[in-house]
């Protein structure tokens, strides 16, 4: 069955006008897929300051730097951090030609441009802007504003940029979203155009276009006329055709390839020959088999039988795939490369001698700190990885880490992984933000919110802890909590309590990073590995400190249990006395 894509219609023009040279650029990309769904269409329009020689470079390569490298971005990044970081490393590129040349001190005469760029992704454009060129949305029959000038006005004739592409090495640049429709124009205007035309016309020229092109030079030979006397430029995009949500690439496999039978040892199954059950699950089956092509060992992931009916559970199961095949570290489990045609529902990954963590703790009740330590941070490397990749993990628990005969460890299973990327196209099924093992979720998932790396920063000092004592940090209470009030009386269980052995500053590395209010701990994994192998001052004083410093509350509190006690031995001492 035929899926309907995104299809637009495009018109750019762009004249000097007044000016002895054009300083202006623009540009538009409409990729192929898979890139269409996966990264939209981008239109990209920048405007150089008069006052600069070199200005039009900077617009050049503004423009063409956005649309050649936003595409080069990971497509698992949100629209948001592929663009900004493109805009960035385009800002810093801009700023450093400026210092090198003879304008290091003039920022007026480097290189400097106003930039805006819209992506149209799914249902949703992304608007990116920094300057005074502008973004408008045409939709039932109303122009909307998309931007804001970046522009300081001196006098009501003199004015300057406030913020712009290679004024300074940081960037602030604005981005919204607004959903688009069928039928609906986003329009990108310089100002040498939309501070002279109306509104009203801008609005019947573009409901009466036939032909884009024509309308962006109408729109501009309007501007002209009216007394323009800047470069002018008009890009005007027309949504034709919304994709469906079936055109994602996961419904579409799921539409295409069949569900596997039940399979047993020796039976061959879609060029792999069975070698014995390794797991039963109650969502999946797992499968040794030999690759009959290679001869290598790998593990068939299979969905059960009771789960092939659920549509949005077969989507995870195949995304998993689709991450694994998108990440590229030692510590985090590798996918098979198939290079023939593949016909049923399955994951095949590389297979992995050795043992889950779950395992290694039970044979491990009393582990050595040091070897402790060296499995968190073999974790946190294949954690941090997938963060690089704007991807949570979201059920790091024993069970989904392998340890390896080299003592390599190995993330796993990635099912409820959140791909950011992927949470941008509109899809038929519904996706939920899963929780994996509640025991080693974060306090904030019982809130309804959304995770973040922080939250699998959580899950990690859960497993360190639990590595270290045979306990969890708040026992069986952080599911129960569903309110902010409820998870502020968790009280977190000192390491020492359980293992006299442990230093107080390792108890309080863990305890930053099993604070239950998220804001609360590391903001990177790196520091609280720094943490991890290094005492922390800070932590080193909160010990030695006067507990009315560290624990005004308790100190109270135990004030008022020993008045309380001093209270009742003078009422029994005078009792005794009468």
């Amino acid at each position: 069955m035929m899926t309907r894509q995104l299809l637009v219609t495009t018109g750019q023009f762009s004249d000097k006008g007044r000016k002895d040279s054009n300083q202006d650029f623009h540009g538009i990309c409409i990729p192929h897929e898979p890139q269409l769904s996966a990264k939209g269409i981008a239109l990209a329009l920048a405007d150089g300051i008069s006052s600069s020689d070199v200005s039009h470079v900077a617009s050049e390569s503004a423009v063409t730097g956005f649309l050649e490298d936003y595409y080069s971005t990971s497509e698992t990044w949100s629209v948001k951090t592929s663009a900004e970081k493109v805009i960035a490393a385009t800002n810093s590129w801009l700023f450093s030609q400026t210092q090198q040349s003879n304008h290091r001190y003039e920022k007026d005469r480097g290189y400097v441009c106003t930039f805006t760029a819209a992506v149209i992704k799914s249902t949703t454009a992304h608007i990116f802007h920094v300057g005074d060129t502008r973004a408008y949305r045409l939709s039932h029959g109303e122009l909307e504003l998309l931007t804001e000038d970046h522009r300081v006005w001196v006098s009501s004739e003199k004015s300057y940029l406030a913020r712009a592409l290679g004024i300074d090495g940081r960037l602030n640049i604005d981005y919204r979203t607004v959903p688009v429709e069928t039928g609906d124009y986003l329009i990108l205007l310089t100002d040498g155009v939309y501070e002279f035309v109306e509104t009203e016309f801008l609005i019947s020229t573009l409901l009466s276009a036939t032909d884009l092109d024509i309308t962006a030079k109408i729109i501009a030979d309007k501007a002209l006329a009216q007394g323009s006397d800047d470069n002018l430029t008009v890009q005007i995009i027309r949504i034709d055709q919304l994709p469906d949500p079936e055109s994602s690439e996961m419904f579409r496999q799921i539409s295409s390839l069949s569900l596997p039978p039940k399979l047993e040892p020796r039976m061959l199954f879609d060029g792999y020959t069975i070698v014995r059950e390794v797991r039963i699950g109650s969502r999946s089956y797992l499968y040794l088999a030999i690759d009959d092509e290679t001869g290598e060992q790998v593990m068939l992931k299979t969905p059960t039988i009771g789960m092939r009916d659920d549509p949005a559970y077969l989507e995870r199961f195949l995304m998993e795939e689709w991450i694994a095949r998108r990440i590229n570290n030692a510590h985090v489990l590798k996918p098979c490369s198939i290079n023939r045609k593949r016909n049923y529902i399955y994951v095949a990954t590389e297979y992995i001698e050795g043992q889950t963590l779950a395992q290694w703790m039970i044979d491990h009740p009393q582990p050595d700190i040091e070897a402790v330590r060296a499995i968190i941070e073999q974790i946190a490397k294949g954690l941090r990885a997938l963060h690089r990749l704007e991807m949570l993990h979201q059920d790091l628990k024993p069970d989904n880490i392998m340890i390896d005969q080299n003592g390599t460890v190995k993330i796993i299973d990635f099912g409820a992984t959140r791909v950011a990327g992927i949470m941008e196209v509109a899809t038929p099924i519904e996706q939920l933000n899963l929780l994996g093992a509640a025991q080693y979720a974060a306090p904030e998932y019982f809130l309804g919110e959304l995770g973040t790396t922080r939250s699998d920063l959580f899950s990690l000092g859960v497993i360190a802890y639990q590595m270290l004592s045979g306990n969890l940090p708040y026992g069986v209470e952080v599911p129960k909590t569903s309110t902010k009030k409820a998870q502020k009386k968790l009280a977190y269980k000192s390491l020492i309590e359980h293992n006299k052995k442990i230093p107080l500053w390792l108890d309080e590395t863990l305890r930053k990073a099993l604070a239950p209010d998220p804001l609360k701990r590391y903001g990177e994994i790196s520091e609280f590995l720094f943490d991890l192998e290094n005492p922390n001052p800070l932590f080193l004083e909160t010990r030695t400190q006067a507990l009315i410093e560290r624990d005004p509350l308790l100190f109270w509190k135990s004030l008022s249990a020993v008045l309380f006690l001093i209270v009742v031995v003078l009422a029994g001492t005078l009792a005794h006395q009468s």
